[in-house]
């Protein structure tokens, strides 16, 4: 294969990080007064990426010696994260606007941009050290990312928690990544997966297990959690909806990429860490959400939870559950983003953000829109019937039925009735509570927007879309086996 077809593969980096370093240059020239360009450049160039897939970029094979996987799996994983990415720059000036003293700066895109390049080069590696590298640039800019608001205590906090946390996932991570290479001989996927057929070493089972632990902690799963509600509580809203949907996207693709491609044949092996994790992440995120008064930590508490139900579809080891963790994290990825949004309304009289539970008391009677909105959410994330998110627990749970995990299916649907519980505590507090003193000022228009489009996404309309979900999940699924 010629030079220029595999860099026709790895277009959608490309645009990416020329894009990324071409506007670093403006902003670098236009100050502060180039924000507004550089914002708009900057989903233009994420539209740009996601036109790329197009081409070679998604069933193009493997390119530069297999150290890059260009297949449907991948193009799938970045529509998700380029959508989720342009989405956190679209919310971005409204409310650093309205916060005290911190206006936005273009900086801010630019670092979402290098985020997105690394999450795309992570969801196509195929080799530990592409893995590695990629990881590592999404991880510098989401480290900068939280501690944006300089004058904010609560986000340089959340910044210096994630980048020390992250600096100790990141080495054992590579401690497992050298365990693997030392008793595999190699670091590409395809050798790895040559080894773990053949007679395994503990060595091997080591290296797996670091791996696995590494990567749980880039998805905030049980136990590698703890960075999760301190982060998302301090930093800026519309970064931690960037977190909270676009990283996660690709760290639950790397896990199946690596689970699958890398490590399919000791499937038993790491199926009984990634069913515990899964367990483990459905029952703190539920028992641990319940006493929250902070609508940001309950939300931080929420995507653990969810993260949990997403791995039961890895635990199958099956195309139909690595489908069912598309579907999963299509339709979360909506419902997270619509609830961020929402509370991207949420300010005092000052226009300082306002995140107490508390807060919402009544809001039906003040807000009825946007309190109808968040009930959506709500009940979707609960995987209460007919909204869309009860389709996308029941893709998993059918996975791992069929994969003869029903045990785990089970106990699975069991506690989710433990995490309905607070979804439906936020609803009971808007539309029974006394009210609240009312939210001041009007919702923005492109938040507006995408609000009304979440919460129809969510809705039962959104059924309509299963033929067309179905299939792409299926196509992309198939690319891995």
């Amino acid at each position: 294969m010629d030079y220029s077809t595999q860099l026709l593969m790895s277009l959608p980096e490309l645009v990416l990080a020329v894009g990324a370093i071409l506007l670093m240059l403006v902003a670098a020239w236009g100050g502060q007064a180039s924000t507004k360009l550089v914002s708009w450049t900057s989903v233009a160039v994420l539209i740009g990426a996601g036109i790329a897939l197009a081409g070679p970029a998604s069933a193009g094979g493997e390119a530069f010696g297999g150290l890059y996987r260009a297949d449907m799996f991948a193009a799938f994983a970045k529509v998700l994260i380029f959508a989720a990415a342009a989405i956190s720059i679209l919310i971005a000036p409204a409310f650093f606007q309205r916060s005290s003293g911190d206006d936005l700066r273009p900086e801010y895109p630019v670092l979402i941009l290098l985020s997105a390049a690394g999450m795309g080069m992570m969801v196509s590696a195929g080799d530990l050290l592409t893995l590695y590298v990629g990881l590592e640039l999404q991880s510098l800019s989401a480290y900068v990312l939280a501690s944006f608001m300089r004058r904010d205590t609560r986000s340089a906090e959340a910044g210096l928690k994630y980048f020390v946390l992250g600096a100790l996932a990141s080495g054992i991570l590579l401690y497992g990544i050298s365990l693997v290479y030392g008793f595999s001989g190699t670091t590409l996927f395809d050798g790895i997966a040559s080894a773990y057929a053949g007679e395994r070493s503990i060595g091997l089972l080591f290296g797996l297990v670091f791996v696995f632990a590494g990567l749980a902690f880039k998805m905030s799963a049980v136990p590698f959690h703890m960075w999760t509600p301190d982060v998302y509580e301090g930093a800026p809203t519309p970064v931690t909806a960037f977190f909270a949907s676009a990283p996660k996207v690709a760290a639950i693709a790397l896990a199946v990429r690596v689970a699958v491609e890398a490590m399919g044949p000791a499937l038993h092996d790491w199926r009984q860490i990634v069913i515990f994790a899964a367990l483990a992440s459905i029952l703190l995120g539920a028992v641990a959400a319940i006493g929250q008064t902070n609508f940001k930590r309950l939300l931080a508490y929420s995507s653990i939870n969810n993260v949990g139900f997403a791995l039961i579809g890895l635990a199958a080891g099956t195309e139909r559950g690595v489908a069912g963790v598309l579907v999963y994290m299509t339709i979360y990825v909506v419902m997270t983003l619509g609830s961020f949004l929402v509370v991207l309304q949420m300010r005092g009289p000052d226009g300082e953000p306002v995140e107490s539970i508390a807060s919402l008391s009544g809001m039906s009677r003040t807000r009825p829109g946007l309190a109808l909105a968040l009930a959506i959410f709500m009940f979707s994330l609960a995987g209460i019937p007919p909204l869309f998110g009860f389709y996308a627990k029941f893709a998993v749970f059918e996975a791992a039925v069929a994969a003869g995990l029903f045990p785990l299916a089970v106990v699975g649907i069991a506690m989710s009735t433990i995490g309905a519980f607070y979804y439906l505590k936020i609803v009971k507090t808007m539309y029974f509570d006394e009210p609240a003193r009312a939210f001041e000022g009007k919702t923005d228009v492109v938040e507006g927007g995408l609000i009304a489009l979440s919460a129809l996404f969510v809705s039962p309309l959104g059924y309509a879309l299963i033929p067309v979900l179905g299939a792409w999940t299926t196509l992309a699924a198939k690319a891995l086996f």
